[in-house]
């Protein structure tokens, strides 16, 4: 597939639990997502299983993933590391937009119902594919609550 327009922004909405292709201020792709198993609120330490909230990027891929590809998000950034610091705890990492587990993408249709990733943003395999083809490395993410 072509990319028709250039995504100059992917942005998610948690309480929506949708991800959205931007160009320009124009949605050009709209995807339902899951997310960390423990949705509400920003994430602040390794294991508490929220996904991120703020403005990061996505600055590398990864074709080989666990999941069926992967594009890492760039959580943790200075003011997370500097949080977690004051409380004493590891702010976590390997933040990912990924597909299902490699061989499991026929229950999507389940998974997809509920919040299941450890702090990432899951969608179908079919959804990572055209996202994976639209969406290139440097393009930033604005993760809402």
């Amino acid at each position: 597939m072509a990319r028709a327009e250039a995504v100059d922004l992917v942005r998610v909405d948690k309480s929506e639990r949708r991800l959205e292709l931007l160009s320009g201020d124009k949605v050009v792709r709209s995807y339902a997502v899951a997310l960390g198993a423990n949705p509400v609120g920003h994430k602040r330490q390794e294991g508490d299983e929220r996904t991120p909230e703020g403005r990061y990027v996505l600055d590398w891929r990864n074709p080989e993933s666990a999941f069926t590809k992967s594009i890492h998000i760039s959580y943790p950034d200075a003011n997370d590391k500097a949080a977690a610091k004051r409380a004493g705890v590891d702010p976590g990492g390997m933040i990912m937009i990924h597909g299902q587990s490699k061989g499991f993408g026929w229950w999507s249709w389940l998974m997809q119902m509920f919040d299941w990733t450890n702090g990432c943003i899951a969608v179908t395999d079919e959804d990572m594919a055209e996202i994976w083809k639209m969406v290139e490395n440097g393009t930033p993410i604005e993760i809402n609550p």
